[in-house]
């Protein structure tokens, strides 16, 4: 991305002091100018055709211009080459040009807004692009932040100000910044004309939650952080106004640091592609060099007794040289076997599969208004080849809508209804829940179900207060009162919301917040208490404390965060409620509930001034400094009092277990990867259906160690071979053997499950065991890891993708999911950066952990977590449900389509430039064409183009509904059937079978036939029409054999392509041109005299039926004896529109007689078997294992059975076939 500023030296450190531009600008840091164009007018031509240029194969074919242009090699002119090349090239440019624009524009609108800048002691109107480092800024509410700043003062107490992140992170929800005490006082401009403060801090980088600095004034020295920051992107929010001091400016501002070039996906049919046109290259040059080799051996034995009646060229004086200008000429002839129409022809199918997914009315919410988006357009066919999904669990398979559940105070469960006999209460059996109603600010949307714990907080129970005081102390939610008491809580995470309104309806209710203090009222009573730190959570450490000092003046830490962290913190005399809590948290997890643990610690002054005084210079340090504030943190978090534990309910999404169950038995493998613990993980697995009691064993690996982990998984792999069940029924296909991990365990047929914990998983991770891992995981129908971190899951993506040669999809709805889902960042459904509202730019996170590399195909739920994860997807839309619909319907559709396209785009290329060899035998190798130039240049971009872009858009082998119904038919894709090495060979031969019966049959016809005349048919022109004729008519009754959902675009492309062929062909052989371009268009009446011979027509017929009978009886016997599924399938739906058409007629002639019966139950005996046998039924999607093994049509078995033994089929071969 090209930006204002030069390109500096990598700075060290930066330097910036306030009010000082002469100071700053011997720095020569970088304006606030940025530009993401490209281009310019001047330089757009060059720089645009530099970079087409860069693509091989408009090298190639600008290569091959070049050799039209000599006139000893070129036999065709050089426009059969330069149209479609700058065709290709216009049509890119223009695209380019027009994103361009959008650019500029963007560029324009942003540089060009106003900001207030303090200059020579008063506020002046500057745009953006003039803001220097070191400028002080004045915001106002509702703007946006112009460059990355360091927060001065604001108009709100104690220098707060809030603001929202939306452009940077993907979060709507509001934060707040806070300027440190020293310059919060500075609200006034002549105060801020004379700050002289310098900062020092960090170098230009793009990690969004992280800043350290220093500020110096008045020979002090006061540690900066990411708090005090606002950065550009952001937009000040409820905040009159506030002042800002210039830290970085520009390119440098970690908004455009976010912006950087990524590295495309590609898919593995493009990189078969690539190999297959280097192959075909390769053929091309073999048969350059074989009719080069004729050629001179021609002209060696018989060219050399003509030399009066066909002498060679002046240039040259050898046979030898005469084959060596043959080679390239037959390389410019040739050259249609690698057209350039191909890339651009992938490309427009791959944008109409984005935009289908984008309308796809199904995949719409109209619960959050959002539509499923295409964000790439490269990764459509792989979406039919995904072999394991890679899942988040909160907020992708659940709601992430938290609701408080449950919780353990002392030792004491809540939350449970019990009914008279003291048993649980079933849901429809559970009484009116919890009044509320003492509490004026309670949320009348909060329901809980059991009055103990409300009686307790009544009757003042001190570990009960304590336990809610905790829960309204400890948190970074911001309250807002719109109205006299109607509060409303803006949360980071929904978890932190449920626990501080749970704490805030029984009693204690957090009322608002100033940087120093937390204001609560506690039973109704205002109580204010002195903030003095808050120990932020991060995924690492995994818990949160605050700092308060209540009004007593008793200092106490309270701590809140994930039990297997916290209990390890905890004072040994807790020992007793601490065996109570762990029961009441394994129970609440084993019902899917998610938990955390409460605690708390006093501190006498002169420890937390101490420890303060640590904290103060490690926040200081120049060089890791987060670890030393880390270390810090480590050690005032220690034997601490239990309190208790909350247990949050976070519900599945609609249709979840439905999906995974079809997923399943599309033979698809889901890994839930989840900080969540185990049993709440489980509980979740169950819920989802992706563990079930019918399973054989559900394995779960909880070592600490690395010599346990391994044992767990060694006797994990034994149990699956000791099975009765262990059958070698596995399968895969030859050209994935040798690329797959091949292993005995994929031939287990019983289902087996994985539940691995984090620190196992670090230890299977490693690289001597890693395999072993894999090895046993893969032989599992179902993974679910646990209390996994942000990298573990991108570790274990890289590791499935590493050994397994499989496709990967990764899907979450956060920002901790984006390391294992992050993409092409941004790209549009045109391949177009999308404008943000700030810049035309997204955020691609490489601030994210780093190494290991990402799924295949990322996918982003837009949920409640922020849209960070829809930032670097590849795909997104609201609901894991639809997941199925853009699997199985959309990626087999795209898949099927790209294959076919590919398959017929060889063939019709093969059967135009082969009979070109054939006729170099007869032409004595002088590289003379047997088509006419024009007919050279059109055949691929006018007469071929559109119907094979329609069968490549718009094919079907079977409807939308048919596609979800049986799921199996997803499974070609995954073993890669339709387009591999082997079936390119088989077009190939096809295309070569064609146009040696294209070349020969007219040939032989012609040498003996006569005109309706008596004269002599065999002339050049007349068996050029008639052998292009044949072609043309050929190709396009192939692909109406190959286009299996017919669309009046089908009809009107195909033959209108036909009748377009047609009229080009008489208009260029007419009197009109003639007399226009007598030098051009030479063969007057030419295609009217041949086509109107009937032996033309009789030889045109007997090459098309040659040439076509022997596909439709291949096909034909393939139908009736081995048939595919999707052939069975459409079978199935044929005998069914029969029946209900059958149906309709035999209500139409019933009795009129008499409508009653003599007997209830005497129309047709055996109709109480059939229904209890389930073959009335209609086949649904979970009977699908049971129709694909028939033998007689189950090909996929078939290619099991045969082609491998290493690996496992989901359905087993004991089914019985389904009968129609």
């Amino acid at each position: 991305m090209a930006l204002c500023a030069k390109k500096r030296p990598p700075e060290e450190e930066r330097r910036a002091r306030a009010n000082d531009r002469e100071y700053n600008e011997k720095f020569q840091y970088a304006s606030n100018c940025i530009k993401t164009s490209k281009y310019n007018i001047l330089t757009f031509l060059p720089v645009n055709l530099f970079e087409q240029f860069q693509e091989v194969a408009n090298t190639y074919f600008l290569f091959l211009l070049i050799l039209q242009l000599i006139p000893q090699v070129s036999s065709l002119s050089w426009f059969t080459t330069i149209v479609p090349l700058v065709l290709v090239l216009a049509i890119t440019a223009v695209k380019d040009a027009t994103d361009d624009y959008f650019r500029h524009k963007s560029d324009n609108q942003v540089n060009n807004r106003q900001s207030q800048v303090l200059i020579n002691g008063s506020l002046q109107q500057e745009q953006w692009m003039n803001v220097c480092v070191g400028d002080i800024i004045k915001l106002e509410n509702n703007q946006f932040v112009a460059a990355d700043l360091l927060l001065l003062s604001s108009s709100e107490p104690h220098g707060l100000c809030y603001i929202e992140t939306a452009e940077l992170d993907g979060e709507t929800n509001m934060k707040v910044r806070q300027a440190i005490p020293v310059t919060s006082e500075l609200g006034d401009i002549s105060r801020l004309a004379k700050f002289d403060g310098e900062v020092v801090c960090e170098p230009p980088n793009n990690k969004l939650d992280r800043f350290s600095g220093t500020l110096y004034w008045k020979n002090s020295k006061f540690p900066l952080s990411n708090q005090n920051m606002l950065l550009r992107g952001c937009v000040l929010r409820n905040t009159e106004w506030c002042f800002g001091l210039v830290v970085f400016a520009g390119p440098d501002t970690k908004l455009m640091q976010n912006s950087g070039r990524t590295k495309f996906k590609r898919t593995s049919i493009d990189r078969l592609m690539n190999t297959l046109v280097l192959w075909i290259f390769g053929f091309l040059v073999c048969m350059g060099v074989i009719l080069a080799i004729g050629n001179a051996i021609w002209e060696h034995e018989v060219g050399t007794r003509f030399q009066a009646y066909l002498p060679w060229d002046e240039a040259v004086d050898s046979a030898f040289f005469s084959g060596f200008l043959s080679f390239w000429s037959y390389i410019i002839i040739l050259n249609t076997v690698v057209p350039i129409s191909l890339y651009v022809s992938v490309e427009v199918i791959r944008l109409g599969h984005s935009y289908f997914i984008n309308w796809d009315k199904k995949m719409f919410c109209t619960k959050k208004r959002t539509p499923a988006e295409a964000r790439t357009t490269t990764l459509n066919e792989e979406l039919g080849q995904v072999e394991y999904v890679f899942s988040d669990k909160t907020g992708t398979l659940t709601q992430n809508i938290m609701v408080f559940n449950k919780c353990s105070i002392s030792g004491r469960s809540y939350g449970d209804v019990l009914d008279v006999l003291g048993h649980k209460a079933e849901l429809g059996e559970r009484p009116e829940p919890v009044d509320f109603s003492f509490n004026p600010l309670a949320d009348n949307e909060f329901l809980f179900w059991d009055p103990t714990l409300l009686e307790a907080v009544k009757m003042g129970d001190p570990h009960t207060h304590e336990f809610f005081r905790l829960l309204s102390l400890c948190h970074t939610v911001m309250s807002e009162e719109k109205n006299a008491g109607e509060l409303y809580y803006k949360a980071q995470s929904p978890d932190e919301g449920a626990l501080v309104t749970a704490a805030r309806n029984f009693g204690f209710v957090f009322r608002s917040r100033t940087p120093k203090t937390i204001t609560v009222h506690e039973m109704g009573t205002a109580v204010t208490y002195q903030l003095l730190a808050i120990l932020d959570f991060n995924n690492i450490r995994k818990r949160m404390s605050v700092i308060v000092r209540n009004p007593e003046g008793r200092i106490r830490l309270y701590c809140k965060g994930a039990d297997t962290i916290l209990l390890e913190r905890l004072h040994p005399c807790t020992r007793e409620l601490l065996s109570a809590t762990t029961d009441h948290l394994n129970e609440y997890a084993g019902e899917g509930l998610r938990t955390l643990v409460l605690a708390y610690k006093d501190l006498d002054e002169q420890y937390y001034g101490e420890w303060a005084q640590r904290r103060l210079q490690a926040s200081l340090a120049r060089d890791g400094r987060e670890d030393r504030l880390a270390s810090v943190y480590e050690e005032v978090e220690s034997d601490m009092v239990l309190l208790g534990a909350t247990a949050i309910e976070d519900k599945l999404q609609q249709g979840v277990p439905e999906t995974i169950a079809l997923l399943t038995l599309a033979n698809i493998k889901i890994w839930v990867l989840t900080g969540d613990k185990q049993e709440t993980a489980v509980n979740i697995g169950y819920s989802c259906k992706m563990l079930t009691d019918d399973m054989t064993e559900v394995f779960i690996v909880t070592g600490h160690t690395v010599l346990e982990v391994r044992e767990e998984l060694r006797k994990a792999r034994e149990k699956m071979l000791d099975s009765p069940h262990a059958v070698g029924n596995g399968f895969t296909c030859p050209e994935k053997r040798s690329a797959k991990l091949t292993s005995v365990l994929e031939a287990v047929a019983g289902e087996y499950a994985l539940v691995i914990n984090g620190h196992s998983l670090a230890h299977a991770l490693e690289a001597d065991m890693e395999l072993e891992f894999l090895e046993t995981a893969c032989a599992c129908k179902a993974v679910i890891c646990c209390r996994v971190t942000p990298l573990q899951k991108a570790q274990v993506v890289e590791l499935v993708k590493k050994h397994k040669k499989a496709v990967t999809l990764a899907i979450g709805d956060g920002a901790n999911d984006v390391s294992m889902i992050k993409s092409e960042c941004g790209r549009g459904a045109g391949g177009r950066l999308h404008p943000a509202a700030i810049l035309s730019v997204r955020l691609c996170f490489p601030s994210s952990p780093p190494g290991p590399v990402a799924a295949h195909i990322g996918v982003g739920i837009s949920g409640q977590e922020g849209i960070q994860a829809v930032l670097a997807s590849d795909y997104a839309f609201s609901q894991f449900k639809f997941l199925q619909r853009l699997l199985l319907v959309h990626g087999r559709w795209s898949y099927l389509r790209m294959c076919k396209f590919l398959c017929y785009f060889f063939y019709k290329n093969f059967a135009f430039t082969m009979v070109h060899f054939w006729f170099g035998f007869f032409c004595g190798f002088s590289a003379q064409t047997v088509y006419d130039q024009y007919f050279i240049t059109l055949y691929n971009i006018v007469y071929t183009s559109l119907p094979v872009l329609a069968m490549g858009v718009f094919d079907q082998d079977v409807p939308e509904q048919r596609s979800m119904e049986y799921p199996k038919l997803y499974e070609p894709g995954q073993l890669n059937l339709l387009f591999n090495k082997r079936e390119f060979f088989i077009c190939i031969a096809q295309g070569i079978y064609t146009s040696v019966l294209m070349f020969f049959i007219p040939y032989g016809v012609f040498a003996e036939a006569t005109r309706d005349d008596g004269t002599q048919l065999a002339d050049y022109q007349s068996f050029a029409v008639t052998v292009a004729t044949s072609l043309v008519i050929v190709v396009s009754v192939q692909i109406g054999l190959d286009t299996g959902y017919w669309t009046a675009i089908n009809h009107f492309f195909i033959w209108g392509s036909l009748a377009i062929y047609f009229a080009i062909l008489f208009a260029m052989h007419s009197n009109g041109l003639f007399d226009m371009f007598p030098n051009q268009f030479r063969f007057v009446g030419n295609a009217q005299n041949t086509l109107a011979q009937p032996t033309v027509w009789l030889t045109i017929t007997l090459t098309t039926v040659v040439c076509i009978m022997p596909v439709v009886a291949f096909r034909f016997l393939k139908l009736s004896l081995k048939p595919d599924l999707s052939d069975t399938v459409r079978y199935t739906q044929l005998v069914r529109k029969k029946q209900k058409a059958q149906h309709r007629c035999l209500r139409r002639v019933g009795r009129t007689s008499s409508r009653r019966s003599g007997y209830a139950f005497s129309h047709q005996e055996g109709f109480g078997e059939l229904i209890m046998s389930g073959k009335n039924m209609r086949l649904s999607s979970l009977a699908l294992a049971s129709f694909t093994t028939r033998s007689s049509s189950s090909w996929i078995e078939s290619l099991r059975r045969k082609k491998s033994d290493s690996t496992s089929s989901p359905s087993g071969g004991a089914d019985k076939p389904l009968k129609e």
